[in-house]
This record gives C-alpha cells, structure tokens and sequence, in this order.
C-alpha cells in the first residue's frame, strides 16, 4: 500500500487557477497519505508548457514552500499531449504511479481515492471516465460524441468520454515509452499497452477560473489529428469513393452515347459545370486527406523529440 504517486498537471498560461489548483491538489495529497494510500516520497508535477504568463513563476514559489510540489519547465511550448508525456516520462522512474489531469481541475480529484483503490487491487491503467456531459454546451456535447462514435467506427480502441484523466502504472508506463511517434494522441496510445484496465466515473465540473486551452479550431484539429494518427480507413474510404465515380462517370458516358445515338441529345452545359465542380471537390477533398497523412509520415521520418527539458525542480 505504500506507494509513490505522482500527480502530474501539464499547464499552459494557468495562472489565474494554479493557487486554487496546488491547495485542492496538496489537501488531497496529504489526505491519500493520511489514509496510507500513497507513500511520503509522492509528489504533485507541474509542467510548465512554454506558458507566456506567470506560471512558471509560480510554481517555482510552490516547490520553495512546499516540496510537495516539483516542476518541469519545458524549453518552448510542446502542446498539451507533448507536455503531459514528459511530465509522465520524468515520473516514471520516480513513481510507482502516475496520475495525470489537466490543471483547471474539472475533472473530479475526489475520484483519485478510487484510483489509488483500483491501483492496489492490480489494475495497471484505470481510466477516468465522465458520467455525463450537461456541463457542456449542445454542440459540444454532439461533437464529443459524433467524434467517439466515429473513431470506434474507423476501428481505434478508445475509451469513451474518456480525456486525458487516468491512472498509470510504473509498468504501463515503461510500455507508454515505447511508443516513438511523433503524432501524439495518448488517449488512442495507452489502451494498446494492453496491461490491466478498469474505469472510474466522475462528474465533470466547469471551470472555476482562467479560459478554455481547446477553442473549437484546436478541437477539430486534435480530433482529426486523432483519426489519421490511428486509422488509414479515411484513405480506404478514398478508394472507394473513386471506384464508385468511375462506375457512375462509365454509366453517364453510356447514356450520353446512347442519347446521341438516338438522336435526343441535348446541350447541358449547367450540367456539365455542375459535374466538373463536383468531381474538381471531391478530388480536391482526397489529395487534401492523402496529404495530411503525407504530412506526418514527413514528421514521424525526421522523428524530433517530443519535448526538451529546460528546468527540473524535484527535492
């Protein structure tokens, strides 16, 4: 039962909620160690991720306080999935376990006591999991799902309603680490470790402070970062289409031969504009798919690293 446990908390221009965030964090820290959950070497990780604000100073002030808190400060900004890896790579040879949420702490950290329980009966993953989504907006909340149902559609094994809340083993997280691409999308990476796994629901709460880091471009642009990440269907799907428009332009090319035999054919020229437009979209629409794919053969060859640490507070 005595285990080490590392909260990490990737943070991007979080000033405005990480004094809330650290005394939430550390109450419940110091609980789980109270209640003999985790062990006294355990620690809350903030990982400051290129943040143009005060965070870094911050957190530099809560490790002075309180060793308690440790923090990783990255060289530039990564993005959230980048600096969550890292956060989770320090960690690893430090921790037993790794939990890791996002630092406006609408995920519920009442449910960590059940992660550490679910920990201890063995599972090497446990999977915070939202009940319900009646904090988010209609269309949010449509999106989310269309974008779950989809993916499970193109055959990616994800979680559903599940973000980046979770519990990690030291062992799953050595797995983690095996993982070398450079197109991240970790909620897609970790249910093919394989280990163990359970879930645990929550209620999502709103954020008490700060502004959303995900507006809606960044969402689409994660989401469908997601999707080619971790299916080629969308190019199958391509193949397809261009069978079925092969067959149709074959069938259109035989009733205009036969209309011209027959001696009814007729000028259509907005026909024809229509259809040159159509098809001009459509083949537009498949080298822009083919191409993002390009794109990240383009990154995962040069194979850059994920992140580079610039400062490391941990006592």
């Amino acid at each position: 039962m005595n285990s080490t446990l590392y909260i990490v908390v990737p943070c991007y221009n979080e000033e405005e909620v990480l004094p809330e965030t650290s005394k939430r964090l550390l109450a419940k820290l110091t609980s789980l160690m109270e209640q003999g959950k985790c062990s006294k070497d355990s620690r809350i990780l903030f990982v400051n991720d290129g943040s143009r604000d005060k965070t870094w100073e911050i957190i530099k002030q809560l490790h002075e306080s309180n060793n308690l808190f440790s923090g990783l400060k990255l060289s530039r900004n990564c993005g959230h999935q980048n600096a969550l890896l890292s956060g989770l790579m320090t960690a690893m040879p430090l921790c037993d376990c790794a939990i890791s949420l996002d630092a406006d702490l609408q995920d519920d950290i009442n449910a960590i006591d059940e992660f550490m329980d679910k920990f201890h009966e063995g599972y090497e993953v446990v999977y915070g999991v939202r009940k319900e989504r009646k904090t988010d907006t209609f269309f949010k909340r449509t999106t989310a799902v269309g974008f779950y149902k989809l993916m499970k559609m193109l055959g990616v094994d994800i979680v559903y309603n599940h973000a980046d809340y979770r519990l990690m083993s030291k062992r799953a997280l050595e797995g983690l680490s095996q993982f070398k691409e450079v197109n991240l999308f970790l909620r897609g990476i970790v249910p093919l470790i394989g280990y163990k796994s359970t879930e645990v629901y929550y209620d999502r709460a709103e954020r008490f402070a700060g502004e959303s880091k995900y507006p809606l471009k960044k969402m689409l642009s994660f989401a469908f970062d997601g999707i080619t990440s971790f299916s080629v269907k969308p190019i199958r799907l391509i193949s397809a289409l261009g069978v079925i428009i092969a067959v149709l332009s074959i069938a259109g090319l035989l009733y205009a031969l036969i209309s011209k035999l027959c001696g009814v054919a007729e000028v259509g020229w907005t026909a024809i504009v229509a259809s040159i437009w159509l098809i001009g979209g459509i083949q537009l629409l498949c080298i822009g798919v083919i191409g993002e794919y390009i794109g990240k053969i383009y990154s995962e060859v040069k194979a850059r690293p994920h992140y580079i640490v610039d400062e490391l507070l941990n006592k």
